[in-house]
């Protein structure tokens, strides 16, 4: 447990001077905060829950950014080597990598949090322990993904691109920066497919409609069953060494990790409850945005 801690504090101090790990985790997530809650927003109160919950996944979906791309570093330059000697294995130093960025992810979204409050005077956060408890699932869900991206990738340029294509599909299909209703209908169900999805629908009706959890029951199970898929695989497919090449087989045992999200996408594209759901959240936004009717004399 003690040799668990340490290599968690070191883990952290190491992602600390990681410029890319701090524009991600920290400097993006409060651009969003105040180009969403100070410009999108236009001072309406009502709106501000749904649009904090885009800012806070944008948060947790910067774990998948940030882990992979400190790893593939770690491993290019010879980090990941030196910790070899250490008495850990591969699950240790992967757990403590989602713990590290756990830990450094919840003080940036109670910073949120505050900021709203008091900058922006929001006063409905819905839900909260329903929202905690999906970031933490988020957190590690997502983190668990980016070390699958680490795991199969042997260059960083490889891991840039990639992780761009689906940074980019996360943050722009998923309902996280648009709404998903304004979407085309082709968009909207290729996001079926996409996790970032199911987070951004469950946080939205968590803060703006202050749902119960056993109403997010399937986004929870599916995050869950993502994350232990991913980490397991990610132990499995873990490389210490530069020289260590992920293998095509690798790569295609990488792909189980979206098998969730594959079933989740076909259950939603026969029954279409999350888009359903996506437009309730949209239009309760809008009619408590609306201005009040003027009544005639």
């Amino acid at each position: 447990m003690k040799n668990a801690i340490a290599l968690t504090i070191n883990r952290m101090q190491l992602a600390l001077r990681n410029r890319l790990f701090l524009f991600f985790s920290l400097m993006m997530p409060l651009v969003f905060l105040f180009l969403f809650l100070g410009i999108f927003s236009r001072g309406v109160q009502a709106a501000m829950p749904t649009l904090l919950a885009q800012v806070v996944c944008i948060t947790v979906m910067g774990n998948f950014w940030g882990l992979s791309v400190q790893l593939v570093t770690f491993r290019e330059q010879g980090i990941l080597r030196r910790f070899r000697l250490a008495p850990v294995g591969a699950a240790a130093m992967l757990a403590s990598s989602i713990v590290a960025n756990y830990m450094l992810t919840i003080p940036t979204i109670i910073l949120e949090f505050v900021l709203a409050r008091f900058i922006f005077h929001m006063t409905n956060f819905g839900n909260v322990w329903g929202v905690f408890l999906l970031c933490t699932l988020g957190v590690i869900s997502f983190a668990s993904l980016g070390l699958i991206i680490a795991s199969v990738m042997n260059t960083m340029q490889e891991t840039q691109i990639l992780n761009q294509l689906i940074w980019f599909a996360f943050l722009f299909l998923s309902g996280a920066t648009f709404p998903l209703v304004l979407l085309s209908k082709y968009v909207q169900n290729a996001a079926l497919f996409l996790p970032a999805t199911y987070l951004v629908d469950a946080t939205q009706r968590a803060m703006n409609q202050s749902v119960s959890l056993t109403s997010l029951v399937p986004h929870l199970i599916s995050l869950v069953v993502t994350s232990v898929i991913a980490f397991t695989l990610s132990v499995k497919l873990f490389r210490w060494d530069s020289t260590e090449k992920a293998t095509r087989n690798a790569k295609l045992w990488a792909l189980a990790t979206v098998i969730p999200f594959i079933l989740l996408g076909v259950y939603e594209m026969t029954y279409g409850q999350l888009r359903r759901d996506a437009q309730v959240s949209f239009q309760l936004m809008e009619q408590r945005s609306a201005p009040p009717a003027k009544t005639t004399q």
